[in-house]
Protein backbone atom coordinates (compact mmCIF):
# COMPACT_ATOMS: atom_id res chain seq x y z
CA UNK A 1 0.00 0.00 0.00
CA UNK A 2 1.27 3.41 -0.92
CA UNK A 3 2.44 5.61 1.94
CA UNK A 4 3.84 9.14 1.84
CA UNK A 5 4.26 9.49 5.59
CA UNK A 6 2.28 12.75 5.76
CA UNK A 7 1.56 13.84 9.36
CA UNK A 8 0.09 16.84 11.19
CA UNK A 9 0.87 17.82 14.78
CA UNK A 10 -1.39 19.89 17.01
CA UNK A 11 -1.45 20.81 20.70
CA UNK A 12 -4.65 19.92 22.55
CA UNK A 13 -5.63 19.42 26.19
CA UNK A 14 -6.44 16.42 28.33
CA UNK A 15 -9.77 16.32 30.17
CA UNK A 16 -8.04 17.91 33.17
CA UNK A 17 -6.42 20.69 31.12
CA UNK A 18 -2.89 19.32 30.67
CA UNK A 19 -1.07 19.69 27.36
CA UNK A 20 -1.37 16.79 24.89
CA UNK A 21 0.48 16.83 21.59
CA UNK A 22 -1.45 14.95 18.90
CA UNK A 23 0.25 13.76 15.73
CA UNK A 24 -2.02 12.23 13.11
CA UNK A 25 -1.37 10.62 9.77
CA UNK A 26 -3.07 11.78 6.57
CA UNK A 27 -1.84 9.35 3.90
CA UNK A 28 -3.82 6.27 4.91
CA UNK A 29 -6.81 6.19 2.56
CA UNK A 30 -5.76 2.83 1.10
CA UNK A 31 -5.86 1.31 4.58
CA UNK A 32 -9.19 2.94 5.46
CA UNK A 33 -10.79 1.62 2.28
CA UNK A 34 -9.63 -1.93 3.00
CA UNK A 35 -12.26 -3.63 5.20
CA UNK A 36 -9.62 -6.02 6.56
CA UNK A 37 -8.00 -3.17 8.53
CA UNK A 38 -10.75 -3.05 11.12
CA UNK A 39 -8.94 -3.57 14.43
CA UNK A 40 -7.65 -0.57 16.36
CA UNK A 41 -4.68 -1.21 18.64
CA UNK A 42 -3.42 1.27 21.22
CA UNK A 43 -0.02 0.90 22.82
CA UNK A 44 0.42 3.02 25.94
CA UNK A 45 3.66 3.95 27.67
CA UNK A 46 2.78 5.51 31.03
CA UNK A 47 5.84 7.49 32.03
CA UNK A 48 4.46 9.35 35.05
CA UNK A 49 1.60 9.01 37.52
CA UNK A 50 2.12 12.50 38.90
CA UNK A 51 -1.08 14.54 38.72
CA UNK A 52 0.83 17.45 37.18
CA UNK A 53 2.81 15.35 34.68
CA UNK A 54 3.15 16.90 31.25
CA UNK A 55 5.78 15.93 28.67
CA UNK A 56 8.50 13.30 28.95
CA UNK A 57 12.03 14.55 29.62
CA UNK A 58 14.45 14.83 26.69
CA UNK A 59 16.07 11.43 27.21
CA UNK A 60 12.76 9.60 27.44
CA UNK A 61 11.35 11.55 24.49
CA UNK A 62 14.35 10.43 22.44
CA UNK A 63 13.78 6.78 23.37
CA UNK A 64 10.08 7.11 22.54
CA UNK A 65 11.07 8.56 19.17
CA UNK A 66 13.35 5.58 18.56
CA UNK A 67 10.49 3.22 19.42
CA UNK A 68 8.22 5.10 16.99
CA UNK A 69 10.85 4.80 14.25
CA UNK A 70 11.33 1.08 14.95
CA UNK A 71 7.59 0.42 14.79
CA UNK A 72 7.22 2.32 11.52
CA UNK A 73 10.28 0.62 10.00
CA UNK A 74 8.91 -2.84 10.83
CA UNK A 75 5.48 -2.02 9.39
CA UNK A 76 6.99 -0.44 6.27
CA UNK A 77 8.58 -3.82 5.49
CA UNK A 78 5.27 -5.67 5.83
CA UNK A 79 2.25 -3.35 6.06
CA UNK A 80 -0.03 -5.53 8.21
CA UNK A 81 -0.86 -2.42 10.25
CA UNK A 82 -0.55 1.33 9.97
CA UNK A 83 0.28 3.83 12.69
CA UNK A 84 -2.42 6.50 12.55
CA UNK A 85 -1.80 8.63 15.61
CA UNK A 86 0.50 9.48 18.47
CA UNK A 87 -0.68 11.23 21.63
CA UNK A 88 1.94 12.51 24.08
CA UNK A 89 1.34 14.30 27.37
CA UNK A 90 -0.35 14.07 30.77
CA UNK A 91 2.09 11.34 31.76
CA UNK A 92 1.72 8.95 28.82
CA UNK A 93 2.36 8.33 25.17
CA UNK A 94 -0.19 6.44 23.09
CA UNK A 95 0.51 5.01 19.67
CA UNK A 96 -2.62 4.12 17.68
CA UNK A 97 -2.65 1.56 14.87
CA UNK A 98 -5.18 -0.11 12.63
CA UNK A 99 -4.42 -3.70 11.71
CA UNK A 100 -5.90 -6.72 10.02
CA UNK A 101 -4.78 -9.22 12.69
CA UNK A 102 -3.81 -8.89 16.33
CA UNK A 103 -1.71 -12.06 16.10
CA UNK A 104 0.36 -10.78 13.18
CA UNK A 105 0.54 -7.30 14.74
CA UNK A 106 1.88 -8.83 17.95
CA UNK A 107 4.66 -10.60 16.03
CA UNK A 108 5.61 -7.36 14.24
CA UNK A 109 5.51 -5.45 17.53
CA UNK A 110 7.86 -7.95 19.17
CA UNK A 111 10.24 -7.80 16.20
CA UNK A 112 10.28 -4.00 16.26
CA UNK A 113 10.89 -3.82 19.99
CA UNK A 114 13.46 -6.64 20.22
CA UNK A 115 16.47 -4.24 20.33
CA UNK A 116 15.03 -2.33 23.30
CA UNK A 117 15.10 -3.27 26.97
CA UNK A 118 11.78 -4.26 28.56
CA UNK A 119 9.45 -1.27 28.17
CA UNK A 120 6.47 -0.42 30.42
CA UNK A 121 3.86 -0.82 27.70
CA UNK A 122 0.21 -1.79 27.88
CA UNK A 123 -1.77 -2.85 24.83
CA UNK A 124 -5.47 -2.52 24.11
CA UNK A 125 -7.34 -3.65 21.00
CA UNK A 126 -10.91 -3.37 19.79
CA UNK A 127 -12.85 -3.66 16.59
CA UNK A 128 -13.29 -0.29 14.88
CA UNK A 129 -14.36 -1.11 11.30
CA UNK A 130 -15.55 2.45 10.67
CA UNK A 131 -12.31 4.00 11.96
CA UNK A 132 -14.31 6.11 14.41
CA UNK A 133 -11.34 6.91 16.68
CA UNK A 134 -9.29 8.05 13.70
CA UNK A 135 -12.12 10.21 12.36
CA UNK A 136 -12.61 11.84 15.76
CA UNK A 137 -8.89 12.54 16.16
CA UNK A 138 -8.74 14.03 12.69
CA UNK A 139 -11.85 16.19 13.18
CA UNK A 140 -10.58 17.55 16.51
CA UNK A 141 -6.91 18.11 15.74
CA UNK A 142 -5.96 18.14 12.07
CA UNK A 143 -4.30 21.31 10.92
CA UNK A 144 -4.99 22.07 7.29
CA UNK A 145 -3.85 24.88 5.05
CA UNK A 146 -5.92 26.58 2.43
CA UNK A 147 -4.43 26.42 -1.08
Amino acid sequence: MSQRNDWWTCPTESEDGRLIIVSGRRDIDDFRKNPKFNIRVEITWRYSDAPDATMPDDSLAQTMGEVTDALNAELDKDPVAVMTGIYTGAGERNWVFYTLSTNIFNKKLNQALAPFPMLPLSIYAENDPDWLEYAEMRDLSEITTED
